[in-house]
Protein backbone atom coordinates (compact mmCIF):
# COMPACT_ATOMS: atom_id res chain seq x y z
CA UNK A 1 0.00 0.00 0.00
CA UNK A 2 1.47 3.59 -1.04
CA UNK A 3 1.99 6.18 1.42
CA UNK A 4 2.66 8.70 -0.94
CA UNK A 5 1.00 12.08 -1.47
CA UNK A 6 -1.36 12.87 -4.16
CA UNK A 7 -0.26 15.20 -6.67
CA UNK A 8 -1.71 18.53 -6.82
CA UNK A 9 -3.07 19.59 -10.27
CA UNK A 10 -2.32 22.78 -11.26
CA UNK A 11 -5.31 24.64 -13.33
CA UNK A 12 -3.86 26.33 -16.29
CA UNK A 13 -6.30 29.68 -15.95
CA UNK A 14 -4.82 32.64 -13.78
CA UNK A 15 -7.99 32.99 -11.71
CA UNK A 16 -8.23 29.33 -10.69
CA UNK A 17 -4.52 29.34 -9.54
CA UNK A 18 -5.12 31.99 -7.29
CA UNK A 19 -7.99 30.49 -5.75
CA UNK A 20 -5.76 27.07 -5.60
CA UNK A 21 -3.08 29.38 -3.93
CA UNK A 22 -5.68 31.30 -1.52
CA UNK A 23 -6.67 27.55 -0.09
CA UNK A 24 -3.38 26.33 0.05
CA UNK A 25 -2.26 29.60 2.23
CA UNK A 26 -5.49 28.97 4.39
CA UNK A 27 -4.60 25.54 4.86
CA UNK A 28 -1.05 26.07 5.98
CA UNK A 29 -1.69 28.87 8.27
CA UNK A 30 -4.55 26.55 9.88
CA UNK A 31 -1.52 23.54 10.26
CA UNK A 32 0.62 27.05 11.37
CA UNK A 33 -1.53 27.28 14.43
CA UNK A 34 -2.24 23.82 15.05
CA UNK A 35 1.71 23.64 15.37
CA UNK A 36 1.93 26.20 17.78
CA UNK A 37 -0.55 24.90 19.96
CA UNK A 38 1.14 21.55 19.55
CA UNK A 39 4.47 23.46 20.66
CA UNK A 40 2.96 25.10 23.45
CA UNK A 41 0.91 21.99 24.44
CA UNK A 42 4.68 20.32 24.34
CA UNK A 43 5.80 22.96 26.60
CA UNK A 44 3.27 22.43 29.13
CA UNK A 45 3.86 18.54 29.27
CA UNK A 46 7.72 19.57 29.75
CA UNK A 47 7.02 22.32 32.16
CA UNK A 48 4.66 19.93 34.46
CA UNK A 49 7.38 16.92 34.22
CA UNK A 50 10.09 19.27 35.29
CA UNK A 51 7.92 20.56 38.57
CA UNK A 52 7.83 16.86 39.75
CA UNK A 53 11.20 16.74 39.18
CA UNK A 54 12.01 19.50 41.01
CA UNK A 55 9.90 18.52 43.51
CA UNK A 56 11.37 14.90 43.83
CA UNK A 57 14.93 15.63 43.42
CA UNK A 58 15.73 19.07 42.92
CA UNK A 59 16.59 22.59 44.83
CA UNK A 60 13.38 24.24 45.17
CA UNK A 61 14.53 27.82 45.61
CA UNK A 62 12.64 30.48 43.47
CA UNK A 63 15.12 33.02 43.43
CA UNK A 64 15.15 34.94 40.19
CA UNK A 65 18.11 37.06 38.57
CA UNK A 66 16.85 39.43 36.25
CA UNK A 67 19.10 40.58 33.64
CA UNK A 68 19.05 44.49 33.27
CA UNK A 69 20.24 44.28 29.46
CA UNK A 70 17.20 41.91 28.20
CA UNK A 71 14.55 43.88 26.78
CA UNK A 72 16.05 47.39 27.09
CA UNK A 73 13.31 49.96 25.76
CA UNK A 74 13.93 53.16 24.35
CA UNK A 75 11.08 55.61 26.29
CA UNK A 76 12.20 58.91 24.29
CA UNK A 77 12.37 61.87 26.22
CA UNK A 78 8.54 62.13 27.98
CA UNK A 79 7.84 63.31 30.96
CA UNK A 80 7.34 59.73 32.02
CA UNK A 81 11.06 58.83 30.70
CA UNK A 82 12.28 61.57 32.42
CA UNK A 83 10.76 60.97 36.00
CA UNK A 84 11.45 57.29 35.33
CA UNK A 85 15.23 58.26 34.70
CA UNK A 86 15.52 60.49 37.84
CA UNK A 87 14.29 57.62 39.89
CA UNK A 88 16.21 55.10 38.20
CA UNK A 89 19.41 57.35 39.30
CA UNK A 90 18.32 58.27 42.91
CA UNK A 91 17.92 54.03 43.67
CA UNK A 92 21.47 53.40 42.08
CA UNK A 93 22.45 56.31 44.26
CA UNK A 94 21.02 54.99 47.07
CA UNK A 95 22.20 51.22 46.06
CA UNK A 96 25.65 52.21 45.72
CA UNK A 97 25.44 54.11 49.80
CA UNK A 98 24.00 50.97 51.26
CA UNK A 99 26.71 48.97 49.15
CA UNK A 100 29.49 51.22 50.82
CA UNK A 101 27.81 51.41 54.21
CA UNK A 102 27.61 47.70 54.29
CA UNK A 103 30.93 47.28 53.07
CA UNK A 104 31.90 49.61 56.12
CA UNK A 105 29.99 47.55 58.44
CA UNK A 106 30.63 44.04 57.97
CA UNK A 107 34.03 43.32 58.52
CA UNK A 108 34.40 40.25 59.30
CA UNK A 109 35.48 40.09 62.89
CA UNK A 110 37.48 37.36 64.26
CA UNK A 111 36.41 34.23 65.67
CA UNK A 112 36.79 33.61 69.47
CA UNK A 113 37.49 29.83 69.77
CA UNK A 114 37.34 30.52 73.57
CA UNK A 115 34.94 28.28 75.78
CA UNK A 116 32.04 30.39 77.60
CA UNK A 117 33.13 31.83 80.76
CA UNK A 118 29.96 30.65 82.91
CA UNK A 119 30.66 27.14 82.20
CA UNK A 120 31.89 25.58 85.31
CA UNK A 121 35.34 24.10 85.26
CA UNK A 122 37.80 21.74 87.10
CA UNK A 123 41.07 21.23 86.46
CA UNK A 124 43.48 17.83 86.01
CA UNK A 125 46.97 17.41 85.97
CA UNK A 126 48.39 15.53 82.69
CA UNK A 127 50.47 12.57 83.78
CA UNK A 128 54.72 13.44 83.21
CA UNK A 129 56.76 10.49 82.31
CA UNK A 130 59.83 9.49 84.37
CA UNK A 131 61.40 10.82 81.39
CA UNK A 132 60.45 14.10 81.02
CA UNK A 133 61.06 14.85 84.70
CA UNK A 134 64.41 13.23 84.74
CA UNK A 135 67.55 14.83 82.79
CA UNK A 136 69.54 12.43 81.70
CA UNK A 137 72.59 14.61 82.34
CA UNK A 138 71.52 16.56 85.63
CA UNK A 139 69.15 14.80 87.17
CA UNK A 140 65.66 16.28 88.20
CA UNK A 141 63.87 18.93 86.28
CA UNK A 142 62.41 21.82 88.14
CA UNK A 143 58.82 22.76 87.52
CA UNK A 144 58.48 26.50 85.93
CA UNK A 145 54.93 26.31 85.15
CA UNK A 146 51.65 24.96 83.03
CA UNK A 147 50.20 25.12 79.51
CA UNK A 148 46.70 25.11 80.22
CA UNK A 149 44.44 23.60 77.83
CA UNK A 150 40.73 23.71 78.18
CA UNK A 151 38.58 20.84 76.47
CA UNK A 152 34.53 21.15 76.46
CA UNK A 153 32.89 17.91 78.04
CA UNK A 154 29.06 16.64 77.73
CA UNK A 155 27.34 14.60 80.12
CA UNK A 156 23.87 13.25 79.63
CA UNK A 157 20.87 14.81 81.56
CA UNK A 158 21.28 14.95 85.45
CA UNK A 159 17.83 13.47 86.95
CA UNK A 160 17.51 13.98 90.86
CA UNK A 161 14.87 12.91 93.38
CA UNK A 162 13.99 16.20 94.93
CA UNK A 163 12.31 14.72 98.57
CA UNK A 164 10.38 17.36 100.30
CA UNK A 165 9.39 16.50 103.68
CA UNK A 166 6.72 18.07 105.35
CA UNK A 167 6.37 18.29 109.83
CA UNK A 168 3.21 16.84 110.90
CA UNK A 169 1.86 18.58 114.55
CA UNK A 170 -0.24 17.48 117.01
CA UNK A 171 -1.46 18.56 120.93
CA UNK A 172 0.04 15.62 122.82
CA UNK A 173 -2.85 16.24 125.21
CA UNK A 174 -5.46 16.78 123.04
CA UNK A 175 -5.49 14.54 119.96
CA UNK A 176 -9.28 15.61 118.80
CA UNK A 177 -7.36 18.65 117.39
CA UNK A 178 -5.98 16.50 114.47
CA UNK A 179 -2.66 16.80 112.88
CA UNK A 180 -1.49 19.98 111.70
CA UNK A 181 0.99 20.27 108.00
CA UNK A 182 1.81 23.02 105.96
CA UNK A 183 -0.53 23.47 102.75
CA UNK A 184 0.83 21.34 99.44
CA UNK A 185 1.47 23.38 96.51
CA UNK A 186 -0.64 22.28 93.78
CA UNK A 187 0.86 19.96 91.26
CA UNK A 188 0.78 18.93 87.74
CA UNK A 189 0.17 15.74 88.29
CA UNK A 190 -1.82 13.73 91.51
CA UNK A 191 1.14 13.73 94.40
CA UNK A 192 3.09 15.94 92.25
CA UNK A 193 5.41 12.90 91.72
CA UNK A 194 6.85 14.50 88.31
CA UNK A 195 8.27 18.38 88.69
CA UNK A 196 7.06 20.83 85.89
CA UNK A 197 10.85 20.35 85.11
CA UNK A 198 10.07 16.78 83.33
CA UNK A 199 6.51 18.07 81.38
CA UNK A 200 8.63 21.32 79.88
CA UNK A 201 11.27 18.77 78.82
CA UNK A 202 8.55 16.46 77.30
CA UNK A 203 6.48 19.23 76.01
CA UNK A 204 9.94 21.39 74.45
CA UNK A 205 11.53 17.73 73.34
CA UNK A 206 8.24 16.49 71.32
CA UNK A 207 7.06 20.26 69.95
CA UNK A 208 10.37 22.23 69.70
CA UNK A 209 12.31 19.39 68.84
CA UNK A 210 9.99 16.88 67.46
CA UNK A 211 10.54 13.77 68.88
CA UNK A 212 7.87 11.28 69.28
CA UNK A 213 6.95 10.09 72.78
CA UNK A 214 8.77 6.82 71.72
CA UNK A 215 12.18 8.55 71.01
CA UNK A 216 11.52 10.75 74.79
CA UNK A 217 11.18 7.59 76.37
CA UNK A 218 14.89 6.49 74.97
CA UNK A 219 16.16 9.70 75.98
CA UNK A 220 15.05 9.47 79.31
CA UNK A 221 16.17 5.91 79.46
CA UNK A 222 19.97 7.55 79.06
CA UNK A 223 19.73 9.05 82.18
CA UNK A 224 19.11 6.62 84.45
CA UNK A 225 14.56 6.54 84.46
CA UNK A 226 12.54 4.80 82.25
CA UNK A 227 9.19 5.81 81.85
CA UNK A 228 5.94 4.51 80.92
CA UNK A 229 4.94 5.97 77.27
CA UNK A 230 1.24 6.99 79.17
CA UNK A 231 3.31 8.35 82.18
CA UNK A 232 4.83 11.07 79.01
CA UNK A 233 1.60 11.56 77.46
CA UNK A 234 -0.41 11.94 81.17
CA UNK A 235 2.25 14.66 81.41
CA UNK A 236 1.32 16.43 78.38
CA UNK A 237 -2.55 15.78 78.92
CA UNK A 238 -1.89 17.60 82.39
CA UNK A 239 0.48 20.37 80.91
CA UNK A 240 -2.60 21.23 78.30
CA UNK A 241 -5.24 21.40 80.61
CA UNK A 242 -3.17 23.88 82.84
CA UNK A 243 -2.20 26.51 79.73
CA UNK A 244 -5.53 26.20 78.03
CA UNK A 245 -6.91 29.15 79.94
CA UNK A 246 -3.22 31.24 78.72
CA UNK A 247 -3.64 29.52 75.27
CA UNK A 248 -7.43 31.95 75.07
CA UNK A 249 -5.26 35.30 76.32
CA UNK A 250 -3.02 34.49 73.53
CA UNK A 251 -5.85 34.35 70.69
CA UNK A 252 -7.56 37.16 71.85
CA UNK A 253 -4.41 39.54 71.92
CA UNK A 254 -3.59 38.02 68.32
CA UNK A 255 -6.65 38.89 66.87
CA UNK A 256 -7.33 42.23 68.64
CA UNK A 257 -4.31 43.02 66.78
CA UNK A 258 -6.56 44.12 63.37
CA UNK A 259 -3.68 42.32 60.96
CA UNK A 260 -3.67 38.18 60.97
CA UNK A 261 -1.67 36.02 58.71
CA UNK A 262 -3.01 32.35 58.54
CA UNK A 263 -2.34 29.25 56.83
CA UNK A 264 -3.32 25.17 57.15
CA UNK A 265 -1.14 22.42 56.62
CA UNK A 266 -3.03 18.29 56.67
CA UNK A 267 -2.18 16.11 59.22
CA UNK A 268 -3.39 12.87 59.81
CA UNK A 269 -5.98 11.86 62.40
CA UNK A 270 -6.72 8.10 62.96
CA UNK A 271 -10.14 7.14 63.66
CA UNK A 272 -12.08 5.91 67.44
CA UNK A 273 -13.57 2.82 67.75
CA UNK A 274 -16.98 5.25 68.64
CA UNK A 275 -17.85 8.48 68.06
CA UNK A 276 -18.67 10.53 70.36
CA UNK A 277 -22.25 12.33 70.40
CA UNK A 278 -22.23 15.94 69.00
CA UNK A 279 -23.42 18.97 71.15
CA UNK A 280 -25.99 20.84 69.45
CA UNK A 281 -24.95 24.01 70.67
CA UNK A 282 -21.79 23.57 69.31
CA UNK A 283 -20.78 23.73 65.70
CA UNK A 284 -17.51 21.85 65.98
CA UNK A 285 -18.73 19.24 67.56
CA UNK A 286 -21.34 18.66 65.08
CA UNK A 287 -18.85 18.99 62.03
CA UNK A 288 -16.53 16.79 64.35
CA UNK A 289 -19.13 13.95 64.21
CA UNK A 290 -20.15 14.51 60.71
CA UNK A 291 -16.74 14.04 59.39
CA UNK A 292 -15.86 11.15 61.73
CA UNK A 293 -19.25 9.23 61.18
CA UNK A 294 -18.76 9.21 56.98
CA UNK A 295 -15.10 7.83 57.84
CA UNK A 296 -16.26 5.45 59.59
CA UNK A 297 -18.98 4.28 57.69
CA UNK A 298 -16.83 3.98 54.38
CA UNK A 299 -14.32 2.04 56.63
CA UNK A 300 -11.41 4.33 56.39
CA UNK A 301 -8.72 4.06 59.32
CA UNK A 302 -7.74 7.59 59.25
CA UNK A 303 -9.50 11.33 57.85
CA UNK A 304 -6.98 14.14 56.79
CA UNK A 305 -7.28 16.61 59.17
CA UNK A 306 -5.98 19.89 59.63
CA UNK A 307 -3.37 22.37 61.55
CA UNK A 308 -4.08 25.91 60.80
CA UNK A 309 -2.02 29.03 62.12
CA UNK A 310 -3.28 32.26 62.56
CA UNK A 311 0.26 34.87 63.35
CA UNK A 312 -0.89 38.32 64.16
CA UNK A 313 1.63 40.56 62.48
CA UNK A 314 1.76 43.66 65.39
CA UNK A 315 1.61 41.19 68.29
CA UNK A 316 3.94 38.46 68.69
CA UNK A 317 2.04 35.55 68.60
CA UNK A 318 1.69 32.61 66.14
CA UNK A 319 -1.83 31.15 67.39
CA UNK A 320 -2.72 26.95 66.09
CA UNK A 321 -6.07 25.33 65.63
CA UNK A 322 -6.82 21.84 64.80
CA UNK A 323 -9.60 20.74 62.70
CA UNK A 324 -10.90 17.39 61.44
CA UNK A 325 -11.34 19.02 57.64
CA UNK A 326 -10.38 21.86 55.41
CA UNK A 327 -13.98 23.13 55.16
CA UNK A 328 -14.09 26.71 55.67
CA UNK A 329 -16.03 26.32 59.06
CA UNK A 330 -12.76 26.32 61.05
CA UNK A 331 -11.90 29.43 60.04
CA UNK A 332 -14.89 31.08 60.27
CA UNK A 333 -15.55 29.56 63.59
CA UNK A 334 -11.95 30.96 64.85
CA UNK A 335 -12.57 34.47 63.10
CA UNK A 336 -15.99 35.21 64.30
CA UNK A 337 -14.73 38.17 66.51
CA UNK A 338 -12.19 38.80 64.34
CA UNK A 339 -12.21 42.46 62.96
CA UNK A 340 -9.61 43.45 60.63
CA UNK A 341 -6.81 42.84 57.51
CA UNK A 342 -6.69 39.05 56.96
CA UNK A 343 -3.71 37.85 54.54
CA UNK A 344 -3.54 34.21 53.00
CA UNK A 345 -3.62 32.29 49.77
CA UNK A 346 -6.62 32.14 47.98
CA UNK A 347 -8.43 29.12 48.94
CA UNK A 348 -12.17 29.95 48.36
CA UNK A 349 -13.19 29.51 51.80
CA UNK A 350 -11.11 32.88 52.79
CA UNK A 351 -13.41 34.37 50.27
CA UNK A 352 -16.29 33.00 51.32
CA UNK A 353 -15.26 34.46 54.85
CA UNK A 354 -14.78 37.86 53.73
CA UNK A 355 -17.88 37.89 51.77
CA UNK A 356 -20.10 36.98 54.62
CA UNK A 357 -18.29 39.16 57.63
CA UNK A 358 -20.09 42.39 55.84
CA UNK A 359 -17.08 44.47 55.87
CA UNK A 360 -15.84 43.10 59.19
CA UNK A 361 -12.64 41.27 57.22
CA UNK A 362 -10.51 42.60 54.59
CA UNK A 363 -8.78 39.50 52.33
CA UNK A 364 -5.48 40.39 51.19
CA UNK A 365 -3.55 37.46 48.87
CA UNK A 366 -0.10 36.93 49.16
CA UNK A 367 2.45 38.22 46.07
CA UNK A 368 4.49 35.38 47.03
CA UNK A 369 2.11 33.12 45.50
CA UNK A 370 1.02 35.23 42.81
CA UNK A 371 4.90 35.24 41.48
CA UNK A 372 5.46 31.70 42.35
CA UNK A 373 3.28 30.49 39.72
CA UNK A 374 4.61 32.84 37.11
CA UNK A 375 8.16 31.59 38.18
CA UNK A 376 7.04 28.05 37.77
CA UNK A 377 5.20 28.54 34.49
CA UNK A 378 8.36 30.94 33.15
CA UNK A 379 9.77 28.29 30.64
CA UNK A 380 6.58 28.39 28.67
CA UNK A 381 6.43 32.12 27.98
CA UNK A 382 10.08 33.10 29.23
CA UNK A 383 9.68 36.45 27.45
CA UNK A 384 6.59 37.42 28.79
CA UNK A 385 7.18 35.56 32.43
CA UNK A 386 10.91 37.92 32.40
CA UNK A 387 8.37 41.28 32.12
CA UNK A 388 6.04 39.35 35.12
CA UNK A 389 9.08 38.12 37.41
CA UNK A 390 10.84 41.72 36.86
CA UNK A 391 7.71 43.40 38.10
CA UNK A 392 7.93 41.24 41.26
CA UNK A 393 11.60 41.95 42.00
CA UNK A 394 10.72 45.44 41.95
CA UNK A 395 7.93 45.21 44.27
CA UNK A 396 10.40 43.08 46.67
CA UNK A 397 13.22 45.62 46.35
CA UNK A 398 10.97 48.64 47.40
CA UNK A 399 9.84 46.16 50.64
CA UNK A 400 13.61 45.89 51.41
CA UNK A 401 14.30 49.27 51.24
CA UNK A 402 11.20 49.64 53.73
CA UNK A 403 11.82 47.49 56.14
CA UNK A 404 13.31 49.90 58.79
CA UNK A 405 11.22 52.12 58.20
CA UNK A 406 8.39 53.29 60.64
CA UNK A 407 4.89 52.63 59.20
CA UNK A 408 3.90 55.73 58.48
CA UNK A 409 7.42 56.02 55.60
CA UNK A 410 7.06 52.54 54.36
CA UNK A 411 3.31 53.36 53.26
CA UNK A 412 5.01 56.71 51.68
CA UNK A 413 7.16 54.67 50.28
CA UNK A 414 5.28 52.18 49.00
CA UNK A 415 2.46 54.88 47.36
CA UNK A 416 5.09 56.40 45.76
CA UNK A 417 6.96 53.45 44.15
CA UNK A 418 5.33 50.24 44.21
CA UNK A 419 1.59 51.80 43.08
CA UNK A 420 3.24 52.65 39.82
CA UNK A 421 4.72 49.18 39.45
CA UNK A 422 1.12 48.02 40.16
CA UNK A 423 0.00 50.04 37.23
CA UNK A 424 2.73 49.62 34.84
CA UNK A 425 1.59 45.49 35.46
CA UNK A 426 -1.74 45.86 35.36
CA UNK A 427 -1.14 47.95 31.77
CA UNK A 428 1.01 44.72 30.39
CA UNK A 429 -1.70 42.22 31.67
CA UNK A 430 -4.34 44.27 29.24
CA UNK A 431 -1.86 44.45 26.39
CA UNK A 432 -1.65 42.35 23.36
CA UNK A 433 1.32 40.38 24.57
CA UNK A 434 -0.53 38.97 27.50
CA UNK A 435 -3.55 38.52 25.62
CA UNK A 436 -1.55 36.16 23.33
CA UNK A 437 -1.34 33.76 26.12
CA UNK A 438 -3.03 30.39 26.20
CA UNK A 439 -5.23 30.62 28.86
CA UNK A 440 -5.44 27.23 29.87
CA UNK A 441 -2.02 26.47 29.86
CA UNK A 442 -0.05 27.11 33.30
CA UNK A 443 1.46 30.21 32.75
CA UNK A 444 -2.57 31.75 31.32
CA UNK A 445 -3.42 30.32 34.79
CA UNK A 446 -0.72 32.21 36.53
CA UNK A 447 -2.17 35.58 34.80
CA UNK A 448 -5.59 34.19 35.59
CA UNK A 449 -4.58 34.62 39.30
CA UNK A 450 -3.16 37.83 38.67
CA UNK A 451 -6.14 39.20 37.54
CA UNK A 452 -8.60 37.40 39.96
CA UNK A 453 -6.97 38.65 42.60
CA UNK A 454 -6.10 42.27 41.74
CA UNK A 455 -7.85 44.36 44.49
CA UNK A 456 -6.69 41.39 47.29
CA UNK A 457 -2.78 41.50 45.98
CA UNK A 458 -2.83 45.40 46.18
CA UNK A 459 -4.63 45.57 49.69
CA UNK A 460 -1.52 46.03 51.58
CA UNK A 461 -0.46 49.28 49.87
CA UNK A 462 -3.30 51.14 51.72
CA UNK A 463 -1.25 50.11 55.38
CA UNK A 464 1.85 50.14 56.36
CA UNK A 465 2.12 47.79 58.47
CA UNK A 466 0.86 44.95 56.65
CA UNK A 467 2.87 42.46 54.78
CA UNK A 468 3.65 42.16 51.09
CA UNK A 469 2.95 38.29 51.51
CA UNK A 470 2.28 35.42 53.72
CA UNK A 471 5.76 33.93 53.81
CA UNK A 472 5.88 34.60 57.84
CA UNK A 473 2.86 32.42 58.58
CA UNK A 474 3.59 29.73 55.82
CA UNK A 475 7.04 29.12 57.61
CA UNK A 476 5.37 28.39 60.43
CA UNK A 477 3.68 25.36 58.20
CA UNK A 478 7.61 23.86 58.97
CA UNK A 479 6.96 23.15 62.39
CA UNK A 480 4.20 21.46 61.87
CA UNK A 481 5.44 19.20 58.96
CA UNK A 482 8.51 18.45 60.58
CA UNK A 483 6.31 17.14 63.62
CA UNK A 484 4.19 14.90 61.38
CA UNK A 485 7.38 13.36 59.67
CA UNK A 486 8.48 11.92 62.66
CA UNK A 487 5.06 11.13 65.27
CA UNK A 488 3.05 10.59 61.62
CA UNK A 489 -0.21 11.50 63.27
CA UNK A 490 -2.85 12.51 65.77
CA UNK A 491 -4.32 9.79 68.07
CA UNK A 492 -7.68 11.83 68.60
CA UNK A 493 -9.49 15.10 68.16
CA UNK A 494 -8.16 15.93 71.57
CA UNK A 495 -4.94 14.93 71.50
CA UNK A 496 -4.99 17.45 67.94
CA UNK A 497 -6.26 19.92 69.80
CA UNK A 498 -3.32 19.76 72.49
CA UNK A 499 -0.87 19.95 69.95
CA UNK A 500 -2.49 22.99 68.82
CA UNK A 501 -2.22 24.62 72.07
CA UNK A 502 1.47 23.22 72.59
CA UNK A 503 2.80 24.61 68.85
CA UNK A 504 1.06 28.25 69.89
CA UNK A 505 3.36 28.15 73.01
CA UNK A 506 6.70 26.69 71.56
CA UNK A 507 6.18 28.92 68.44
CA UNK A 508 5.47 32.07 69.85
CA UNK A 509 8.31 31.18 72.38
CA UNK A 510 10.92 30.79 69.60
CA UNK A 511 9.31 33.77 67.84
CA UNK A 512 10.62 35.80 70.48
CA UNK A 513 13.94 34.19 70.46
CA UNK A 514 13.29 32.39 74.06
CA UNK A 515 14.91 29.40 75.61
CA UNK A 516 11.80 27.05 74.99
CA UNK A 517 12.83 25.32 78.07
CA UNK A 518 12.97 28.07 80.48
CA UNK A 519 9.83 29.91 79.18
CA UNK A 520 7.63 26.78 79.38
CA UNK A 521 8.66 26.15 82.71
CA UNK A 522 8.75 28.89 84.50
CA UNK A 523 4.67 29.38 82.54
CA UNK A 524 4.20 25.87 84.29
CA UNK A 525 5.25 27.01 87.84
CA UNK A 526 3.29 30.79 87.81
CA UNK A 527 -0.11 28.60 86.11
CA UNK A 528 0.33 26.15 88.81
CA UNK A 529 1.00 29.02 91.32
CA UNK A 530 -2.52 30.39 90.36
CA UNK A 531 -1.50 33.24 88.58
CA UNK A 532 -4.45 35.30 86.54
CA UNK A 533 -1.64 37.72 85.17
CA UNK A 534 -1.43 36.39 81.79
CA UNK A 535 -0.41 39.33 80.56
CA UNK A 536 3.39 39.14 81.83
CA UNK A 537 3.29 35.48 80.23
CA UNK A 538 3.35 36.89 77.02
CA UNK A 539 6.80 35.84 75.80
CA UNK A 540 7.61 39.05 74.00
CA UNK A 541 6.34 40.38 78.10
CA UNK A 542 8.12 37.66 79.82
CA UNK A 543 11.18 37.94 77.80
CA UNK A 544 11.80 41.98 79.62
CA UNK A 545 12.03 40.34 82.85
CA UNK A 546 14.12 37.00 81.43
CA UNK A 547 17.37 38.10 79.66
CA UNK A 548 19.31 35.25 80.55
CA UNK A 549 16.68 33.19 78.81
CA UNK A 550 17.16 35.58 75.48
CA UNK A 551 19.03 33.07 72.80
CA UNK A 552 21.17 36.28 71.23
CA UNK A 553 22.78 34.40 68.61
CA UNK A 554 19.25 33.93 67.05
CA UNK A 555 19.42 37.70 67.03
CA UNK A 556 22.53 38.28 65.32
CA UNK A 557 21.90 35.43 62.50
CA UNK A 558 18.93 36.71 61.47
CA UNK A 559 20.45 40.47 61.37
CA UNK A 560 23.67 39.15 59.19
CA UNK A 561 20.83 37.12 56.91
CA UNK A 562 18.75 40.43 56.90
CA UNK A 563 22.30 42.39 55.96
CA UNK A 564 23.14 40.04 52.89
CA UNK A 565 20.17 40.41 51.34
CA UNK A 566 19.73 43.97 51.46
CA UNK A 567 23.18 43.85 50.04
CA UNK A 568 22.71 41.38 47.39
CA UNK A 569 19.50 43.61 46.46
CA UNK A 570 21.69 46.42 46.78
CA UNK A 571 24.20 45.58 44.19
CA UNK A 572 21.84 44.11 41.58
CA UNK A 573 20.01 48.03 41.86
CA UNK A 574 23.05 49.21 41.10
CA UNK A 575 24.23 46.98 38.30
CA UNK A 576 20.89 47.99 36.64
CA UNK A 577 21.60 51.27 37.38
CA UNK A 578 24.60 51.28 35.77
CA UNK A 579 24.01 48.87 32.21
CA UNK A 580 20.44 50.96 32.14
Amino acid sequence: MSNAKPAITIPNELQACQALIEELAGTVGEQADKMEELRRQKEEFRLAYNELLQRAFRRRSERYVYDPRQMALDFGDSDEACDAAEGLASAVEEAEQTVKAHTRRRRRKPRNEKLPDHLPRYEVEAKVPEEVKECPEHGPRKLIGYDEVETLEFERPVLRVRVTKYPKYVCESSPECGVGSPERPTGLVEGNRYDTSIAAEVLTGKYSYHMPVYREQDYFAGSGWTPARSTLLNLLVASAFVIRPLIEYFKGDALGSGIVGTDDTPVTLLLPKTIPKPCEDDPKSRRIHEVLAQALAAGKPSVRAHMWVYRSVTVPLNIFDFTVSHHRDGPDAFLADFRGKLMADCYSGYQAIELRSDGRIERGACASHARRKVFLAREAYPLEASVVLAKFQQLYDIEDRAKPMSAEERLALRQAEAVPVWESLGQWLAGDAAARVLPKGKFGEALGYLRNHWEPLQLYLSDGLMPIDNNDAEQLMKQVALGRKNWLFVGSVAAGERAADFFTLVTSAVRNDLDVWAYVKDVLDQLLAGSTDYHSLRPDVWRESHPEAIRTYRQEERRDRADRKQLRRSLRRAAAGSSS
